[in-house]
């Protein structure tokens, strides 16, 4: 039954950790955009430039590729899809929640994250909606 759990519940959880507990930051009071955006490691590109990667763009390269395989996993028509898309549902609120109610998510970062959760409902509600409008279409003319 781990197979109906969003994938995405990954990223929204490890960003729960990282501004709840303000595990990276420091002692002091935790300022969301400094935490996301503080250079982990840096990246030197052809053009002499150096790319900094932070928390946040790691949270969102992990968001992307359990996006890419929420969409695959959207296109199955077994029953444990339907318990997929209604827990995708359910975690989309409470993102929206709180990125609208608690002050350490109202970051770019986190709307990212929750307009990735978004796509995985709508995708998930409108991939089902096609096969089965295509599965009554094909029982129609047979």
């Amino acid at each position: 039954m781990l197979i109906a759990l969003p994938l995405l519940l990954i990223p929204v959880v490890l960003y729960n950790i990282i501004i709840l507990t303000g595990v990276l930051g420091g002692g002091g009071q935790v300022v969301p955009d400094e935490v996301l955006r503080e250079a982990l490691f840096s990246i030197p590109m052809a053009s002499g430039a150096r790319w900094n990667v932070g928390v946040g763009d790691l949270i969102l390269f992990l968001s992307l590729i359990l996006l890419f395989f929420e969409l695959l996993k959207s296109t199955s028509s077994q029953k444990v899809a339907i318990v997929n898309h209604a827990l995708s549902m359910i975690l989309f609120v409470v993102c929206l929640v709180e990125f609208l109610l608690i002050r350490g998510f109202a970051t770019s970062t986190f709307f990212l994250i929750v307009v990735m959760v978004m796509l995985d409902v709508l995708a998930g509600f409108i991939v089902t909606i096609i096969s089965a409008r295509k599965d009554l279409d094909f029982g129609s003319t047979v």
